[in-house]
């Protein structure tokens, strides 16, 4: 699994080109694998919900339009380049949404035991030096019924395979290094998506965190997946 620091280094070199280099890595498809996820959080009638590795803030921004001012949101990331565009982001709006963005590492969270009704966590899991830890951290917080909803590149459909993976490996590189000028950092995507578990082996994570109610939505012909988990 990477090390925190140096993914924490990776996205701070690339953040003022981040949603640029998603919006075209993805062919526009991260809007709507965002508006997906927001649906689905929408249905749980949330009062306090959380963002984890919000980093620019297109997930909490987008759950503050849908979920309006009678629920909180805030946005968590240990990365402080990526927080700023974020904020910058939010203060550029009008009206200004009422978002708290702040540092908050997954593996220690500054959040009470049993505080939150649902966590997001959008293509951040895949980030983690200890996945196991950041998973039963995530449960801490969480009230008993709250519930966790993970968007994170997946495993394809095995007839997709070799046509993404030889993506990942040789496109993807290429242009993300002309769109932000560091093309070491989606070496490491590419790398981290095909070493990621598969959606089974996921749930089996969450189960071993003390989850229950799992369940996986594949999108986009696996590329990405959104998993389910009740705390």
């Amino acid at each position: 699994m990477p090390e925190a620091e140096a993914v924490r280094s990776m996205f701070g070199g690339i953040a003022k080109r981040y949603d640029l280099a998603n919006h075209l890595l993805s062919g526009g498809m991260d809007y709507w694998w965002r508006r997906v996820l927001v649906k689905k959080v929408r249905a749980c009638h949330p009062s306090r919900v959380v963002d984890l590795a919000t980093g620019s803030g297109d997930v909490a921004f987008a759950l503050k339009q849908k979920l309006g001012n009678s629920t909180e949101v805030q946005g968590l990331d240990f990365c402080q380049p990526m927080l700023d565009q974020a904020e910058r982001k939010r203060t550029e709006r009008s009206p200004v949404p009422d978002i708290y963005f702040g540092i908050g590492d997954i593996l220690n969270l500054p959040l009470r035991a049993d505080s939150i009704d649902v966590i997001t966590v959008a293509f951040g899991v895949r980030n983690l030096e200890k996945r196991d830890q950041g998973l039963k951290e995530i449960k801490r917080v969480l009230r008993p019924g709250g519930t966790l909803f993970i968007l994170e590149f997946s495993q394809p459909y095995r007839w997709f395979r070799p046509i993404y993976y030889t993506y990942l490996k040789y496109l993807l590189p290429t242009i993300a290094g002309w769109i932000t000028r560091n093309p070491e950092a989606y070496d490491y995507l590419g790398c981290s998506i095909e070493g990621f578990p598969a959606r089974k082996h996921l749930i089996d994570e969450l189960d071993e965190a003390g989850f229950h109610d799992l369940r996986a939505f594949p999108l986009t012909l696996g590329i990405v997946a959104i998993h389910q988990a009740v705390a």
